[in-house]
């Protein structure tokens, strides 16, 4: 029986699921950020209730910095060039997703957002991690 965690085909099991959570992760936080940053906020405020607490600038600020990391989880490593860029991008998000976390819970909002948030918080920390020590990205 073959274990197909070592060797060549292992490490393209582990580059296949790196890939599909990057993707996942750049989709999602650019869909949020692009949402944030053109969305009035009066329009973000009835889909997200912490906008109506936040100021506007700080709102777009972090709609910029979603879009900023889609890029950064993908372009980096699409391209070879600063590859280093990917699992920083993933940590990034992770920490976004804690502060999500903090965020919610002091809205009493933990029932709807945590398993979202937990999720998006698995996937950036598998980025990190898998793109620093698994299955890093070689720069050209």
């Amino acid at each position: 029986m073959t274990d197909v965690t070592s060797g060549a085909a292992g490490r393209n099991w582990w580059t296949i699921g790196l890939w599909v959570a990057q993707v996942l992760l750049a989709l999602v936080f650019g869909a949020a950020g692009v949402m944030k940053l053109l969305q009035p906020v009066e329009a973000l405020g009835a889909m997200m209730a912490w906008v109506n607490s936040t100021p506007e600038l700080l709102v777009r600020f972090i709609g910029l910095v979603e879009i900023a990391g889609a890029l950064g989880m993908v372009l980096p490593a699409i391209t070879g060039t600063l590859p280093y860029l990917t699992p920083l991008a993933a940590l990034g998000f992770a920490i976004i997703q804690v502060l999500a976390i903090g965020v919610h819970a002091s809205l009493g909002e933990t029932a709807t957002s945590l398993p979202i948030n937990l999720m998006l918080l698995a996937l950036s920390l598998f980025v990190a991690w898998g793109r620093t020590r698994k299955a890093p990205i070689a720069a050209r």
